[in-house]
């Protein structure tokens, strides 16, 4: 078998570990649907669990879809060497994925580039 995926929280340069924090914000039954797709992705990686998982076209993002009233959201890059970063975590309101988040996901995403 082979190497399995290794899913890596962001933090921040000041310590801040954003996308756990919004998930301890989730209800309970919120919070085990994310870590069960978390536990999916680190076993075999972003393209086995369509439709949960979902490319953002012209970014280099992804995002975990947990559907429902909430309509739950975290964005996560992928590294080299089998390697998922969690960027961000949110609520979706709208179809679209407001240009605020994506923002935040790019600072992030820089912010993890220049510091490993």
């Amino acid at each position: 078998m082979g190497k399995k995926w290794q899913v890596v929280y962001f933090v921040s340069s000041s310590g801040e570990n954003p996308v756990s924090k919004f998930i301890d914000s989730c209800e309970k039954r919120q919070q085990v649907k994310i870590l069960r797709i978390l536990q999916h992705l680190e076993e075999y990686g972003p393209l086995t669990i369509i439709p949960h998982i979902k490319k953002l076209s012209g970014t280099p993002f992804w995002e975990i879809r947990i559907l429902g009233r909430d309509n739950i959201r975290i964005i996560f890059v992928v590294g080299e060497e089998k390697l998922i970063v969690l960027l961000h975590g949110f609520l979706k309101k709208k179809q679209k994925t407001p240009k605020k988040e994506l923002e935040i996901c790019f600072r992030r995403y820089e912010e993890w580039r220049l510091t490993r």
